[in-house]
């Protein structure tokens, strides 16, 4: 393979596995004589770099080599760090963008009017200056939706899938999904000691903006009822469901998990804060909410458990390691092969190069009609013969 000068960035949210990626393109890089630069801070990196200043580009870009990157796949997080920046959607430009043009556009939203850049013509021109042949983004679908873009620019784009929602399209597994479901078993798993101990209703509430795949799966492997974006339940029903699990149990206990968008008949979750550059408000706690109806409707206790944070903090698992290493190892194959416009992915349990997906058509969601039960909210055990291992298709 001819030597090429390969970028490389992680952005959105941080999962275990990410550094495991960075590492095995930088050695498969050096053995084939490529070039590895890391860009910091995802899309920041690229929007905000002024290569003409030499702190700014020591800020935003890191030649990598086997000697800075031989331990950072022993711990999680990502080595080159991450933001949630859309450069096409700009509020403000950066210090290094100031007195240029750039094609702006007004949208109105309660009474207040905004402008946002795209600023993809500064992304293009620092690619060029950096002499990037190959650019390599792992992130979830709002990341990978500007690598999309740039793709359509003529750029030579690779991407990897990562987020612990498992909901990018086109894939039935990102990076990170496995070991948010080990971290929220061992902690459900833990904390059932204090909910028996008290002979409350445990209330654990985990990532899932819009899918309820970390939710559903967590339920799946601990065997109890679950919450997701995609059904909105009968708020008698589950309390009633809980209850009865309680009467039931010998320790006088129940559990229910809550994707973070979960929603009830007639109760919709609470937004707060601003929007961030891909248009997402933080989401109050649905968990809470839950603990006041049952307050209201039941004498029970309850415990309140948010498991967010904690599900995507840690080294990576088994799992997300080797799918990392072996989709870093797919995207030099790729490289080498000359393509791109590609992303790595697992579909039908086999892995796979697949066209990056169409932000258009929003994120991967659960099949309600194969995969939840909507009378005793909880995962369907059934029917699984055929599937591949992950139960779902792309």
């Amino acid at each position: 393979m001819a030597k090429r000068r390969i970028g490389i960035l992680t952005g959105g949210g941080d999962v275990p596995g990410l550094n495991s990626v960075i590492k095995s393109v930088v050695y498969r890089g050096a053995e084939r004589g490529c070039e590895v630069i890391g860009i910091r801070r995802g899309w920041e990196g690229l929007t905000h770099v002024n290569l003409n200043d030499p702190a700014s580009k020591a800020r935003y870009i890191l030649p990598l080599n086997r000697e800075n990157t031989r331990t950072i796949d022993r711990t999680g997080g990502t080595f080159l760090h991450s933001s949630r920046t859309n450069p096409t959607k700009m509020k403000n430009l950066p210090p290094a963008l100031q007195g240029q043009k750039f094609e702006a556009k007004e949208s109105t939203k309660n009474g207040v009017t905004s402008t946002a850049f795209d600023v993809t013509p500064a992304v293009l021109k620092n690619i060029e200056m950096l002499g990037l042949d190959y650019l390599i983004a792992i992130g979830g679908d709002d990341t990978l939706s500007y690598a999309s873009e740039l793709d359509r620019k003529g750029i030579k784009v690779i991407a990897v899938p990562k987020t612990m929602d498992n909901d990018v399209r086109n894939t039935e597994y990102c990076i990170g999904f496995s070991t948010a479901i080990t971290r929220a078993m061992d902690a459900i798993e833990r904390q059932r000691t204090t909910v028996g101990s008290h002979e409350d209703i445990g209330i654990f509430r985990v990532f899932g903006r819009d899918a309820g795949y970390t939710a559903l799966y967590t339920a799946y492997v601990t065997g109890v009822r679950c919450c997701i974006p995609e059904y909105k339940v009968d708020l008698k029903h589950l309390i009633d469901l809980l209850i009865k699990d309680k009467c039931d149990n010998p320790s006088n206990y129940s559990l229910v998990i809550l994707s973070e968008g979960a929603e009830w008949q007639g109760y919709a979750v609470k937004e707060y804060g601003e929007a961030d550059a891909f248009g997402h408000r933080k989401k109050m706690s649905v968990a809470e909410d839950l603990r006041d109806e049952i307050k209201r409707a039941t004498c029970e206790g309850t415990v309140v458990s948010d498991l967010t944070y904690d599900l995507r903090s840690g080294s990576p698992d088994f799992l997300d390691r080797l799918v990392a290493f072996t989709f870093a190892g797919m995207a030099m194959d790729a490289l080498e092969e000359a393509k791109s416009g590609l992303m790595t992915a697992i579909n039908d349990g086999r892995y796979a190069m697949v066209p990056i997906p169409d932000r258009k058509l929003g994120p991967r969601k659960v099949d309600i009609a194969s995969m939840y039960d909507i009378e005793r909210y909880c995962p369907q055990y059934d029917s699984k013969i055929g599937l591949p291992i992950f139960l779902t298709r792309p």
